[in-house]
C-alpha cells in the first residue's frame, strides 16, 4: 500500500481494550478516519462512535462499511467473532482483522481446543467433557482437588472455577449444568489443576503464518495477594519476565505453529490474533485456553509499548500476507495497568457514580483507558463492572507500578475500586 494512502478502519466494540485498540490505530498515518461501533466516551476522543449500530445485524455492518468506504473492519471483542461477523464481511469483499466462526471456535468452545489439542499434540492439561450431570459428577469421584471446573462456552472471564475442595468442584458442575451461566455452561470442561505460574503469548496470524505479538502478566483475582473470585482481568504489565527469549520460542513452536497447522488442515484457517493464556510448569509451557481477541486489560499495556505502526500488522494479517510485512518493533521498559472497578465486581455492581480527575490522572504521563464509562450530560459515570483501566510506563516493573499508583490516586472517584499489588511477582523479581 502506498504511504501516502489513507484508510478508513471501523472498530467493533465498547471497552477498554477498544479505547486502547483507538488509541492505537488513530495514530497510524494510513488512518485517515476511524469509526468506532458502538464505543464509548474513551474512544470518541479518538474516532468517531457510531453507537446505534447494532453489531449483532451483520447486514447493517455491511451496509455501514459500504456506505462509508472502509477499508478494515477490526473485531475487538470474541462475541461477534463467535457469532460469525468476520464471514459476513470477507464474504462482502470486505477487509477484516478477526476469525471466521468455525476459527472462532478456539474461544467459543473450551472442548473444541481441548480436542484439537489432543489431535495435534499440544500440550495442556488432561481433561473430560460432560453435558450430563451424573457422569460429571461420576467423573469427580475420588479426584483429588485442586480441580478446574470450565464453563464450555464463553462466560465473560467468569466461566472457570479452580476448586480447592472436592466439594466446591461438584458445586461448581452443579451451578454450570444446572443453567447457572446460561448456554455457556451447557457443557462443562473438567481438568487437571496445573502447577506453575501464568503468562499470556499473543501472535498475529493470516491463517499460514504466525508473528509473536508480545507477552504479559494478567491478575484474575479480584483482591490483592490473588485472592477472592475470578474476574475479566484486575491489571496487567508486559512484557512477562518470566516468558524468556527460549520459552517464546518453545511457545511458538510447540503451541502456536501446530495450533495454526492444525486448524488449516482441518479447513478452518485462523487469521487474527491468537492469545495463549499459558502455564508454565516443571515440563514446560502448557496451554491453559486459547482467546481469540487481544486481552482486556492485556490489550491495555500492549498498545502503549507498541511504538511501530499497527494498522499495517491487521492489514496483512485479514490480506493474508503476514510473511511480507515488518515484525512489530516494542519500545524498552514496561508498561503496567491497574484496573478501577465498580463497587460489587465481579458480582452485580452500581451503577451511575460520578468519575473525575482523569486530566489529572494523565497529567502525570499515565494513559486513562475508559470501558465501562457512559456520559450523563457534562458528567463522566460508571456504566459497568471494570470502568477504568490506568496505564503508565516506565523502565522497569517497579517504576511503572509507581507511576500508575500515583494517576489512579488523582482520580476521584469513591465509589470505585482497584488491586493496589499489580505486578507483585516481576516487582519481587526486580529485588
Amino acid at each position: 500500500m502506498p504511504a501516502d494512502t489513507s484508510l478508513t478502519l471501523l472498530l467493533i466494540g465498547s471497552g477498554g481494550r477498544e479505547h486502547a485498540l483507538a488509541w492505537k490505530l488513530a495514530r497510524s498515518p494510513l488512518c485517515g478516519r476511524l469509526l468506532v461501533a458502538p464505543g464509548n466516551p474513551g474512544t470518541a476522543a479518538h474516532g468517531t462512535n457510531v453507537p446505534d449500530l447494532a453489531v449483532t445485524d451483520h447486514a447493517a455492518v455491511v451496509e455501514l462499511c459500504r456506505r462509508e468506504g472502509v477499508g478494515l473492519v477490526v473485531v475487538g471483542p470474541e462475541a461477534p467473532l463467535v457469532a460469525g461477523l468476520a464471514d459476513a464481511l470477507r464474504e462482502a469483499g470486505i477487509p477484516v482483522f478477526g476469525p471466521g466462526a468455525a476459527a472462532a471456535q478456539l474461544e467459543g468452545s473450551k472442548a473444541f481446543t481441548k480436542e484439537l489439542c489432543e489431535e495435534f499434540g499440544i500440550p495442556t492439561a488432561a481433561f473430560a467433557r460432560f453435558r450430563d450431570l451424573d457422569r460429571a459428577l461420576a467423573h469427580l469421584d475420588g479426584r483429588a482437588a485442586p480441580i478446574v471446573v470450565k464453563a464450555d462456552g464463553l462466560a465473560a472471564g467468569k466461566g472457570v472455577v479452580v476448586a480447592e475442595t472436592l466439594a466446591e468442584a461438584q458445586a461448581a458442575v452443579r451451578d454450570m449444568l444446572g443453567g447457572g451461566l446460561g448456554a455457556a455452561g451447557a457443557e462443562v470442561v473438567i481438568e487437571e489443576f496445573l502447577s506453575g505460574e501464568e503468562a499470556s503469548f499473543f501472535a498475529l496470524c493470516d491463517g499460514t503464518n504466525a508473528v509473536a505479538f508480545g507477552t504479559a502478566q494478567d491478575h484474575k483475582r479480584v483482591h490483592d495477594g490473588d485472592r477472592g473470585p475470578n474476574t475479566g482481568g484486575m491489571g496487567a504489565y508486559s512484557p512477562a519476565p518470566v516468558l524468556t527469549p527460549a520459552l517464546e520460542a518453545e511457545v511458538m513452536a510447540r503451541i502456536i505453529r501446530p495450533t495454526l497447522d492444525g486448524m488449516r488442515a482441518r479447513g478452518t484457517p485462523f487469521s487474527g490474533v491468537l492469545y495463549a493464556g499459558l502455564m508454565l510448569t516443571d515440563e514446560g509451557p502448557k496451554l491453559i485456553e486459547y482467546n481469540v481477541r487481544f486481552g482486556d486489560p492485556e490489550c491495555e499495556v500492549l498498545m502503549p509499548r507498541l511504538s511501530s505502526d499497527l494498522v499495517p500488522l491487521l492489514l496483512a494479517a485479514a490480506e493474508g500476507d503476514l510473511g511480507g510485512v515488518a515484525a512489530p518493533v516494542w519500545s524498552p521498559g514496561t508498561a503496567l495497568t491497574v484496573v478501577m472497578a465498580a463497587p460489587g465486581y465481579p458480582g452485580p455492581v452500581e451503577k451511575g457514580s460520578a468519575i473525575r480527575g482523569l486530566d489529572a490522572a494523565e497529567a502525570t504521563g499515565a494513559v486513562v483507558f475508559q470501558a465501562g464509562t457512559r456520559r450523563d450530560g457534562d458528567r463522566l459515570v460508571a456504566d459497568g463492572g471494570r470502568v477504568l483501566a490506568v496505564t503508565a510506563t516506565g523502565a522497569g516493573v517497579r517504576e511503572a507500578q509507581a507511576r500508575a499508583y500515583a494517576a489512579v490516586d488523582r482520580i476521584d472517584w469513591p465509589e470505585g475500586f482497584c488491586r493496589r499489588d499489580i505486578g507483585w511477582r516481576a516487582v519481587a523479581r526486580e529485588g
